[in-house]
């Protein structure tokens, strides 16, 4: 199954958590989609719901998808080794 991407086009409640023209993965689910919400992983890195209407769905070729999930997957990583740098203590 293809991730499906969508870009923000509206961030009126929301500036801080969304940022207007950013491509972002919807997630799956079914029970927000019934209630017109798409959640997405956020500026704070988590995932929350927000209006559809914020939101247009985006198709993007097999290779732009890739080169966009890589990046994601790359950014991810350093994200991630950042923070467990971050936790790691100093040795005595």
């Amino acid at each position: 199954m293809k991730q499906p991407f969508v870009i923000c086009i509206r961030n009126d409640d929301y500036p801080a958590s969304l940022e207007k023209r950013k491509l972002y993965v919807k997630l799956h689910d079914t029970e927000a989609e019934k209630h017109h919400y798409v959640r997405v992983i956020d500026e704070s890195g988590e995932d929350y719901l927000y209006p559809e209407a914020y939101f247009v769905a985006i198709e993007l070729s097999d290779e732009t998808r890739q080169a966009v999930m890589t990046e994601l997957t790359a950014q991810e990583l350093v994200e991630e080794s950042h923070a467990n740098a971050s936790k790691c203590k100093d040795p005595p």
